[in-house]
């Protein structure tokens, strides 16, 4: 089809005068009958190479889609192009029986040039039957990395797409086309295809206007994300968590705070789905709270930040989610919050399922906590996860993240790397990442010994180091092409040949020092940005207050506030009692006892500086919350069993403690003595007494230490709980 012909065909249905990036020579492939695989961003105009060959070819096209909204859309989108709603249908099984025949009659007149189509629904023979007796034009499979094992959304019924084809019995060409697609991914789909010679079309996967930023998630989260949307008021915004749970309860938390959010996930019915969509694409709503079920196809142009609560998967879904930000070209903010317990829970999720699943899951999920930690640049990062090559230098949207315009210290590492190199020659490349750190470390484990790694030279060589340096430097060398990880065997590393000339003649390796989160911090406050920090001169004013303060009510200092509640002081400057409630880990209760002096400072503090205040920043916290601690302290009052509270509730020990915690250090008093008793004898009270009320911190790790194994963690969280309640409140 001449060139002419195409762009008059582009302009008459879809009023475009141009084409987009790799458009029109995927279309020109596409119109010549040739296989074709297409790999482009999310955004990219992935839909526009197969909609226009299908209106200008003889016969149906096939397109094959995981998601009923989704072909919805696009449905609607073409018919919206057309005098003919029966231009494009969808066949799957919300249909009627009349509804399927009108499908079938206005293919066979003709009228039907896209058949939008679920891989379940193009099984069944029937359906084979009637294609057979139809002229088709081509089979589009969009999400083709749905096809792949090693895709982040894996369906095994798109594995037998080409078996359907087959029994169809036409030759017809394919095109498959997928927004994330590791290398890896790209050979599985090729393969299972049958497309090898396919042509491939492969688009930059960099998008320049998005800014990446990773920080410490914490206790307080949610504060953290308020805090966010409020200073980007009147934004769309999506904001992603693993759970349906914790969608519905920060949506609610959101909206109490004056927020227009909702929620969508896959267990709200299918009328509420769809309305809050709706709401969100008419910017009825500002903000979707969203489980990974909402937002595959959604074209919304205008979303300015895609906030992640949980890390995702894998670095696909990650690209794929931030990647419906600034869609037209604008602002793209893309913050996750992190915290190595979230990977330790989907660790756990992944236990039950079958081991190759588990380590391909456990391989991809090695990738995110690579880049969540990662500080060199974490565009440069995903590129290279991508296979394309960046330079943050020269490259569109180089200083487009936190770790580039805030870079971290760099120092030298040749002899670390060259060590790193030597180790997995020596263990002839046959470790992953994980193993080959336990070498350096001289640290055994089972595989170590079956494979006899102790007796080597290279065992226990890099033990002056930790853990968490190894692994960073292990990522480092990754992106820099000094190693390489074999997906194909679930991410053993190799050398490659610029590893081993490195190995003879490199001179120097700059490593930058690694993210070191607090992760056992739970209450620590995240700082908003590296810009943002808590003011410490503030600080070195505080510290000093709440010793005299303690010393005046005979306490220990972290008993009148702890050290995260002094930090949170330090970045919102409370100068009212009301305010002070709202810092993190402070009650009414301890900010009527205690709060006076430090509200007094603070204002003075902000005047002198003249510091501006964010103001507004008040969180609320929902009626949920409100009820459990409301449950909690009315059981203790009628000295009901732990373990009963605990499993009315359906909560774990750890988790009753936690909400416990919270109530107690923000002032409230607790009677606990009734369970106490149960637990300790007097002599056991009184050298905890003593303990906590010379020690400098509260840190249960420092008093297991102190007490040398002496107490379980449990038992000490809870004496706290009496000491706290009773000195300090």
């Amino acid at each position: 089809m001449e060139e002419k012909n195409i762009h008059l065909a582009l302009k008459k249905h879809f009023g475009f005068s141009s084409f987009k990036g790799l458009q029109e020579d995927v279309i020109k492939s596409l119109l010549e009958g040739r296989d074709t695989f297409v790999i482009m961003p999310t955004g990219g105009g992935k839909s526009l190479c197969y909609q226009l060959p299908a209106l200008l070819l003889e016969g149906t096209a096939i397109v094959v889609s995981p998601l009923i909204a989704l072909m919805k859309n696009q449905v609607d989108a073409i018919r919206g192009i057309s005098s003919q709603d029966g231009i494009a249908h969808v066949l799957n099984s919300s249909l009627n029986k009349t509804q399927v025949q009108t499908v079938k009659q206005d293919i066979i007149s003709g009228i039907t040039k896209l058949l939008y189509v679920a891989p379940e629904s193009l099984s069944k023979k029937e359906t084979i039957e009637f294609f057979r007796s139809v002229k088709l034009s081509f089979l589009a499979i969009d999400e083709a990395h749905c096809i792949s094992e090693w895709g982040h959304d894996f369906r095994p019924e798109y594995r037998n797409l080409r078996n359907i084809l087959g029994q169809i019995s036409q030759h017809i060409p394919i095109i498959a086309l997928t927004a994330t697609a590791t290398p890896k991914v790209q050979e599985d789909i090729q393969k299972n295809l049958q497309i090898n010679e396919a042509k491939v079309f492969k688009a930059s996967f960099n998008r320049p206007n998005l800014y990446y930023e990773v920080r410490p998630k914490t206790a307080q989260v949610d504060t953290d994300i308020i805090r966010f949307v409020k200073l980007n008021e009147n934004k769309s915004g999506i904001i992603y968590c693993l759970s349906r749970k914790r969608v519905e309860e920060l949506a609610h938390t959101l909206q109490v705070n004056g927020i227009k959010a909702l929620p969508y996930h896959a267990g709200l019915d299918s009328k509420s789905r769809v309305d809050h969509q709706d709401r969100f694409l008419k910017d009825d709503c500002d903000i979707i709270v969203a489980t990974i079920a909402f937002g595959m196809g959604i074209d919304k142009p205008d979303v300015r930040f895609v906030i992640h609560h949980d890390i995702p998967k894998s670095i696909e879904s990650y690209y794929q989610e931030t990647g419906r930000a600034g869609r037209d070209g604008g602002e793209g903010y893309c913050l996750a919050f992190y915290a190595y317990k979230d990977i330790e829970k989907l660790e756990k999720f992944m236990s039950g399922k079958p081991l190759a699943e588990q380590e391909i899951g456990m391989a991809l999920l090695a990738d995110m906590v690579g880049y969540a930690e990662t500080s060199i640049s974490r565009r440069k990062f995903i590129l290279h996860y991508f296979g394309e090559e960046f330079d943050t230098e020269t490259g569109e949207g180089g200083n487009m993240d936190d770790n580039v315009r805030h870079p971290k210290k760099q120092f030298e590492a040749n002899e670390s790397l060259k060590i790193l190199i030597e180790t997995i020659l020596t263990t002839k490349e046959k470790y992953k990442a994980k193993e080959i750190v336990k070498t350096l470390m001289g640290q055994k484990n089972a595989l170590l010994q079956s494979h006899k790694t102790e007796i080597l030279n290279v065992f226990g060589k890099g033990k002056d180091k930790t853990t968490s340096y190894w692994m960073a430097l292990i990522r480092q060398s990754l992106v820099a092409g000094y190693i390489l990880k074999e997906i194909e065997t679930y991410g053993l590393i190799r050398v490659t040949s610029r590893g081993k000339e490195f190995l003879k003649n490199g001179d120097s390796f700059m490593m930058t020092e690694d993210h070191q989160y607090d992760l056992n911090n739970e209450g620590a406050i995240a700082t908003p940005s590296v810009q943002n920090k808590s003011d410490q001169k503030l600080m070195q004013q505080l510290i000093p207050l709440r010793k005299t303060t303690a010393q005046k009510f005979n306490v220990p200092p972290y008993a009148v506030f702890q050290e995260y509640s002094l930090e949170d002081m330090c970045l919102k400057y409370p100068i009212t009692l009301l305010e002070l409630v709202n810092i993190n880990g402070v009650g009414e209760g301890k900010a009527k006892k205690y709060g006076e002096p430090f509200v007094k400072l603070i204002d003075e503090y902000v005047k002198e500086n003249e510091i501006i205040r964010v103001e507004d920043l008040i969180v609320k916290s929902t009626g949920i919350k409100s009820a459990l601690k409301l449950y909690l302290i009315q059981s203790i009052d009628r000295k009901l069993s732990f373990d009963d509270i605990a499993s009315s509730k359906g909560m774990k020990m750890d988790e009753l403690l936690h909400e416990m915690e919270t109530i107690v250090f923000a002032g409230t008093k607790l009677n606990i003595d009734y369970w106490i008793e149960e637990i300790f004898d007097e002599d056991q009270l009184e050298e905890l007494y003593d303990y906590f009320m010379e020690a400098e911190t509260d840190d249960i790790k420092e008093a297991i230490d102190a007490f040398e194994g002496d107490f379980e963690e449990e038992d000490i969280r809870l004496y706290r709980l009496k000491f706290i309640s009773e000195i300090a409140n």
